[in-house]
């Protein structure tokens, strides 16, 4: 499948290289972009990949200036429009973000201290979400604050007051948007695995893939805040068999990774070890279950 590709940014003062996979999702695309710009403390790079836009999107990104595209005329998911939008990247982070969130004030400025804090680039940060209601999810790690659930709700006014006024401790468990790493470190285990595609549970095996490389840093930045409305993009998607996959790929469901590997929600306390020990108990369970997948 062909691609069209338009670069308009150069890498002088860029920090990051934000990909924003999109999928006929104009307005909320519009409000992402709009936050990264008036809300960043440094200049960036801005990645669209647009797939389909039948919502004009494409015409409107033409429209803009200094955001570079992709596009493609059907819908090839998220991993894919991920790895397409490397050949873009002019900076040495790569930032994946959703289309349907708001980055608060200084939410770089935060990511960049801890990078250059940590001294290395073998690590995958994320910010920290803030979200309008809890799921049930026992890795939950997110901020609630009800600031909307859609655009038509959106109180941007009560979120730019109120999103650094709950404290959040730096946390364990990078493993989902907004996230960033070094390019190196992509290339290292080359992106995204297309074979996840449309995209679920394409974050718990790219989180794998650098653990399986020896990658031990996987910290959420307390004080980095963006607005998440709520998977507007995959909502729209049918079910797919992405939570077996990653089980036969590695053996272990992606809960027994986030929960026994990455401890994801507890405070951060360093670097993990290099090997984990699992309970007996976990891991039966994990090999009856894969049997009873396949």
């Amino acid at each position: 499948m062909e691609h069209t590709a338009e670069s308009k940014t150069s890498k002088h003062r860029e920090k990051f290289s934000i990909i924003i996979p999109t999928w006929n999702n104009l307005d909320y695309l519009k409000l992402c972009i709009s936050s990264i710009q008036k809300n960043a403390a440094h200049q960036h790079q801005i990645i669209v990949f647009i797939n389909e836009g039948k919502d004009n999107t494409l015409n409107w990104i033409k429209s803009q200036k200094n955001i570079d595209h992709i596009y493609s005329e059907k819908n090839v998911g998220i991993c894919i429009a991920l790895n397409k939008s490397r050949k873009l990247v002019r900076t040495d982070y790569i930032v994946y973000i959703n289309d349907d969130m708001y980055c608060c004030p200084d939410w770089d400025k935060y990511i960049l201290d801890e990078i250059q804090s940590l001294n290395d680039t073998q690590f995958y940060l994320s910010a920290t979400l803030i979200e309008p209601k809890q799921l049930n999810n026992p890795n939950y790690v997110a901020i609630i604050n009800d600031c909307g659930d859609c655009l038509e709700k959106f109180d941007e006014q009560k979120l730019l007051s109120e999103y650094n006024k709950t404290d959040k401790q730096d946390w364990n468990g990078s493993s989902w948007p907004p996230s960033i790493v070094h390019k190196n470190t992509w290339d290292l285990v080359g992106g995204y695995s297309e074979e996840f595609s449309p995209g679920m549970y394409s974050d718990p095996d790219f989180s794998m893939k650098l653990w399986a490389k020896g990658i031990r840093i996987f910290k959420g930045v307390g004080k980095s805040r963006v607005y998440h409305f709520g998977s507007k993009s995959t909502k729209k998607l049918k079910s797919n068999i992405g939570s077996k996959l990653f089980l036969q790929k590695w053996g272990i469901t992606a809960r027994t990774f986030y929960t026994h590997y990455l401890k994801m929600g507890s405070n951060y306390s360093g670097p993990f070890l290099p090997k984990i020990s699992l309970p007996i108990t976990e891991k039966i369970r994990n090999k009856i279950k894969r049997i009873i997948t396949k």
